[in-house]
C-alpha cells in the first residue's frame, strides 16, 4: 500500500518480494470480481480524507474502530460470497504475509529513531531546513524513506518550534525524504528491493533514473527554499517573536546513540531476509512464511525492545516521543491491508479483471510499451495503492524479464521504477512514512493540511513536476 503503502521500506517488501504470486490470496480470482468489492477500500480512503476534515473530534477518538467497520465491510460479505474458510485464509494471507512484517519495522524504525535525540539548538532559517532536507534526501536511498524519515523529522521541527508556519516544511519533508529521496537503491523504496530481489542489478536504478532524480531533488530543494525563505521573512509581520522553546546551548549533542547500531542492525536485518534463500518455509493456512523474515520480523522486535531498554529516558522525553503515531498508523493501514484485497487481486488480473483498461493504455497499437504511460499509471495507482505490487503488476506487464528490461527496455523500467516511487508522495497514503511524519507533527503542535488540502500541495507543485519530467525522460 502504499499503499499505500510503500515503504514501506523493506520490510513489507522484503515478505512480498520473495513470494510475488502470493501478494494476495492464492485462491482469489481478480477476473471474477466485481469492482464493487473495492467499495470498502475507497469508504476507509474517504473515512481518512473527510472524518478529519468535518469530525476531527470523533476521528480522534474512533480511528480505530472507523477502520475495523470497513475491514468487517469487506470481509463479511466475502465470506458469505466465498466461504468462511477463503475470508479466513485471505485474513491471515494479509496479516502474515504484509501487515505483520510492515507494522514491525515500521515500529522498529520508529522507536529506534525516536531514541535518537539531538541537544541544542538549531535554528529553522531557509538555510538550515533545505540542508536537512537535502540530507534526509540523500540518506534516504541508503536508509530508506522510513529510516531517514524517523531519524530527521524531530530536529527538523524542533529547529522551527519558535516559528508560526511549519506546515509547508512538513510537506515538502513528505516530498522529498519520505518519497524522492528513496528512488537510487533497492534499499530506498520497497519497489525498487522488490525489482532487484527479480533480478535488477543493484546499481541499475542509480545509473537508469540518476537524471530524472537529480532533476526531481534540484526543483523541489530550490522551490522549498523559495517558499520557506517567504514565510521566514514574513513571519515578524502576523506574529511577535517569541520565545525559542530550544533556547541557545553551549553546543549540538547526540544522546541515544546506541540507536544508530541498532538503525544499521535494522537495515542489515532487511537486507538478510531479501538476500539469504536458505528454501525453508512454514506453511500457515496457504500462506508460506520464509525463514528469513521469520527471523527477520523477530529479531527486528528484539531490536526495538534493545532500544526501549538502552536508550536513556532523557533522550526520548525531550524528543517528546509517545506511541500515537504508531497506534495511528497501525490501525488505519489493518483496515487498509485487509480491505486492498479484492483491488490488488482485480489488478493483478491483468486484461481480464475490472483495470482492463489501465493495461491496455500502457502499450500501443502494436503492442509496444508507452513509457509515458506506465510513468502515469504505476504512478496513479501507486498514490493509492501498495506501490510494491503495482510495481510488481506493471513490471510483469512490460515482459516480466529483468535482462530485457535492463537492457532493450530500459526506459519502460524507469518509467515504471520512477512512477512507483516519486509518486508515492501524492498523498498521505502513497508512502506509509507519509502518515507518520504527519502524525509525529501533529503530536507537536503542527496544523498539518488535511487530506484533500495535502493533494492540494501536492497537485500543484509535484504534478507539474511530472508533467515536465514525461516530456524529458519519458517517450509520450
Amino acid at each position: 500500500m502504499r499503499r499505500a503503502f510503500a515503504i514501506l521500506p523493506p520490510a513489507l517488501l522484503a515478505a512480498i518480494a520473495l513470494f510475488p504470486t502470493l501478494v494476495h490470496a492464492a485462491d482469489l480470482d481478480g477476473a471474477a470480481l466485481s469492482p464493487v468489492w473495492g467499495m470498502p477500500f475507497a469508504g476507509i480512503l474517504l473515512s481518512i480524507a473527510l472524518f478529519p476534515l468535518f469530525a476531527p473530534h470523533f476521528w480522534h477518538h474512533h480511528y480505530g474502530k472507523i477502520s475495523a467497520v470497513w475491514g468487517l465491510l469487506f470481509l463479511v460479505p466475502f465470506a458469505m460470497q466465498y466461504g468462511t474458510h477463503a475470508a479466513v485464509v485471505s485474513t491471515v494471507h494479509a496479516l502474515l504475509a504484509e501487515y505483520v512484517p510492515f507494522i514491525v519495522l515500521l515500529t522498529s524504525l520508529y522507536v529506534v529513531a525516536g531514541g535518537i535525540c539531538v541537544h541544542g539548538n538549531l535554528h529553522g532559517t531557509p538555510r538550515l531546513n533545505t540542508s536537512i532536507l537535502a540530507l534526509g534526501t540523500v540518506l534516504a536511498s541508503f536508509m530508506g524513506t522510513t529510516g531517514a524519515a524517523m531519524l530527521l523529522i524531530r530536529p527538523l521541527l524542533r529547529a522551527n518550534d519558535n516559528r508560526r508556519h511549519v506546515a509547508h516544511v512538513v510537506v515538502f519533508f513528505i516530498f522529498l525524504v519520505a518519497n524522492a529521496g528513496g528512488a537510487l537503491t533497492p534499499l530506498g523504496d520497497p519497489p525498487l528491493f522488490l525489482g532487484f530481489l527479480k533480478g535488477v542489478d543493484f546499481f541499475w536504478t542509480m545509473r537508469n533514473i540518476l537524471p530524472e532524480t537529480i532533476f526531481v531533488w534540484v526543483i523541489l530543494l530550490a522551490l522549498f527554499y523559495v517558499v520557506d525563505r517567504h514565510y521566514f521573512l514574513n513571519r515578524e509581520e502576523e506574529l511577535p517573536i517569541a520565545r525559542d522553546p530550544t533556547p541557545d546551548s553551549a553546543g549540538i549533542r547526540i544522546e541515544g546513540k546506541v540507536n544508530f547500531v541498532l538503525l544499521l542492525a535494522v537495515i542489515g536485518l532487511v537486507l538478510m531476509s531479501g538476500l539469504w534463500k536458505p528454501g525453508i518455509a512454514f506453511d500457515v493456512m496457504g500462506t508460506e512464511v520464509p525463514l528469513p523474515a521469520l527471523m527477520r520480523d523477530v529479531l527486528l522486535i528484539v531490536v526495538t525492545v534493545v532500544s526501549l531498554l538502552a536508550t536513556p529516558r532523557t533522550a526520548r522525553s525531550r524528543n517528546e516521543f509517545n506511541w500515537e503515531p504508531i497506534l495511528e498508523v497501525g490501525k488505519l493501514f489493518a483496515g487498509i491491508f485487509l480491505t486492498i484485497i479484492p483491488v490488488i487481486a482485480m489488478l493483478k488480473a491483468g486484461t481480464d479483471g475490472a483495470f482492463a483498461g489501465v493495461i491496455h493504455a500502457v502499450s500501443d497499437s502494436k503492442g509496444q510499451p508507452i513509457d509515458s504511460m506506465y510513468f502515469w499509471a504505476t504512478g496513479i495507482l501507486s498514490s493509492f495503492l501498495d506501490n510494491a505490487p503495482t510495481y510488481l503488476v506493471f513490471f510483469n506487464t512490460a515482459g516480466g524479464d529483468p535482462a530485457t528490461l535492463m537492457t532493450r527496455e530500459a526506459s519502460t523500467l524507469a518509467a515504471i521504477s520512477a512512477g512507483a516511487v516519486f509518486m508515492g508522495a501524492n498523498t498521505y497514503i502513497g508512502n506509509a512514512p507519509n502518515l507518520m511524519v504527519k502524525a509525529i507533527a501533529e503530536s507537536r503542535g503542527v496544523r498539518m493540511p488535511s487530506f484533500f488540502g495535502y493533494m492540494a500541495w501536492s497537485c500543484a507543485v509535484l504534478l507539474p513536476i511530472f508533467l515536465v519530467m514525461t516530456f524529458l525522460f519519458f517517450h509520450v
